[in-house]
């Protein structure tokens, strides 16, 4: 299996080549909502952060919290200058 990135935007071919499932539950879980996705032009387009969410809830929060840390003590850094 690839490696799903957070920020990398996803066709639903992709989605179902990473997670290794049919187009057909890969429609079902965005119809139940489990996948949060855009729709542009007709065709859906999914954030690597909503599978990692989907897929690990605990380290897409960790993920989260450090991401947010790191802001945090840029801005304050920067706020100096």
């Amino acid at each position: 299996m690839g490696e799903i990135k957070p920020n990398e935007v996803y066709t639903t071919a992709e989605v179902e080549t990473l997670l290794k499932v049919s187009k057909s539950t890969v429609k079902r879980l965005i119809k139940k909502g489990l996948i949060r996705t855009n729709k542009i032009g007709g065709q859906y387009r999914i954030l690597g952060h909503e599978l990692l969410r989907m897929l690990s809830p605990d380290v897409d929060k960790k993920a989260t919290n450090a991401y947010k840390s790191i802001k945090e003590k840029t801005k304050k850094r920067v706020k100096n200058w």
